[in-house]
């Protein structure tokens, strides 16, 4: 996060540190970044000479054009970057990057609409209650042929599977340009691997304060796709690209520390190491899972994932053993690692709304003292319907329309959103989960057009 204003309305220390760090390094172009609602990145790009004005002034944009933001006549907007997101692009050695709050210039206060002051609203409740947030997401993702013209086709460029090395794994080397060229940007990557289906990927960074992973995976997904473009590669974080086969998740490991530096969420002398503040949270997200899918699962194609069979978590429960449930407490060798996993966020997600709707959540699940249930230690997969009932687990939305109806009638998740990006949020997903009906799939003609 930035550090505080200067007292007289000039730079701050930081702000003069990436100014002499744009000189040394002969930066030409300045990148200034931010999302959309629906998390896709937005830049503006200024020459280098104009950092200082954006930082004492802002740059001003037309926000009538950017999905979810205002209307025609509200339309000028100021982006504000912050200093601390200072970053060299990689593929473009003297253009660099940096991360913008949106101001609102009616009000000179931070945009309603911005994802990322939704995100700073969820971390302001957690520090009222005396914590800090940290979180490490595992992004998937798909590598792809490209056809003739460039465009991206379904075609695979190996034959890999969980945790392959070359031959089969053919695309080592993209992933150790893609890791090169987040590591000269700081990030710090833990692990990267060949995942389950033939031409998927993880690559795996340290854990961080919620913004500034936020703000990584708004940045990974650009780096994986323009590093995957100079092999000739589509990179695409879809979650379900290919029929039948493992979809694309992005698992959100989530703890909370107090403000001496203790983590909340470890408890030597529980039987799973898991404090009371731990299972609280845990019961709040689980409280508001389908809700919170409409956010963390915010595509028609997410629903595509969700389903049995593929390892991807469609029951609401929690487990200190298998994968089968939608949170998961994995094992941790020290207290500080002490963490719960929610396994149902995937990598189309706007990473600030996804971790800001998790976070409110659990957060009521402290606030209220909910009950955590006991974890359930066998496979999930392996329930029939009867048997689920029978240990109360329910199940998560089956499609988007389901997800924006349970959004809508919780009162705390779509209250997470704020004012504005609820609302707005909700009529981007109606519309297209309505687009979604009306249209007429590949596989309707194949089973249907000749046959009747």
């Amino acid at each position: 996060m930035t550090d505080n204003p200067a007292p007289d309305g000039g730079l701050t220390d930081e702000e003069r540190d990436v100014l002499e760090r744009i000189d040394r390094e002969g930066i030409d172009f300045l990148r200034l970044q931010f999302t959309d609602i629906l998390g896709t990145v937005k830049n503006v790009a200024v020459p280098a000479d104009q950092a200082e004005k954006a930082f004492t002034e802002g740059i001003y944009f037309d926000g009538s054009s950017i999905e979810g933001f205002v209307r025609i006549q509200e339309s000028d907007m100021r982006l504000k970057p912050d200093a601390s997101t200072f970053a060299v692009l990689p593929w473009r050695g003297t253009s660099a990057r940096l991360i913008c709050d949106v101001i609102d210039t009616s009000t000179g206060e931070p945009f309603q609409g911005d994802p990322r002051a939704v995100l700073k609203g969820a971390l302001e409740r957690a520090e009222e209650l005396g914590y800090e947030v940290n979180a490490a997401p595992e992004p998937e993702f798909f590598l792809f042929e490209e056809d003739e013209e460039g465009k991206a086709t379904t075609d695979t460029n190996d034959a890999g599977g969980y945790f392959d090395v070359a031959p089969k794994d053919l695309a080592s080397d993209v992933r150790r340009d893609i890791i090169y060229g987040l590591e000269e940007m700081g990030f710090d990557i833990e692990a990267s691997h060949h995942e389950v289906a033939e031409g998927q990927h993880e690559i795996n960074f340290e854990y961080d304060d919620a913004l500034s992973t936020a703000d990584n995976v708004a940045t990974f997904r650009t780096v994986v796709r323009a590093i995957a473009a100079q092999h000739d590669l589509h990179a695409t974080f879809m979650p379900k690209p290919i029929a039948k086969v493992n979809g694309s998740g992005m698992h959100t490991h989530i703890s909370l520390f107090t403000e001496d530096g203790e983590n909340a969420f470890h408890d030597a002398d529980d039987e799973f190491d898991l404090s009371e503040t731990a299972k609280q949270f845990t019961a709040g997200i689980l409280e508001h899972a389908p809700a919170l899918a409409a956010v963390t699962n915010p595509t028609v194609n997410s629903y595509k994932r969700l389903v049995p069979g593929y390892e991807a978590p469609v029951y609401v429960a929690w487990s200190d053993r298998n994968r089968s449930a939608l949170i998961r407490k994995p094992a941790a060798r020290v207290p500080a690692a002490s963490r719960i996993e929610a396994r149902f966020p995937d990598p189309s997600c706007n990473p600030y709304l996804a971790f800001a709707v998790l976070i409110h959540a659990g957060l009521e699940g402290i606030e209220n003292d909910m009950e955590c249930e006991d974890p359930i230690r066998e496979n999930i997969y392996e329930f029939d319907e009867e048997k689920r009932e029978e240990y109360g687990i329910d199940t998560l939305p089956s499609n988007l329309g389901e997800a924006v109806d349970a959004l809508e009638n919780d009162e705390t998740v779509y209250e997470a959103l704020g004012p504005h990006v609820g609302p707005k949020f909700v009529e981007a997903k109606r519309a297209e989960f309505a687009d979604y009906l009306v249209d007429v799939s590949d596989w309707e003609l194949d089973r249907y057009l000749e046959k009747f």
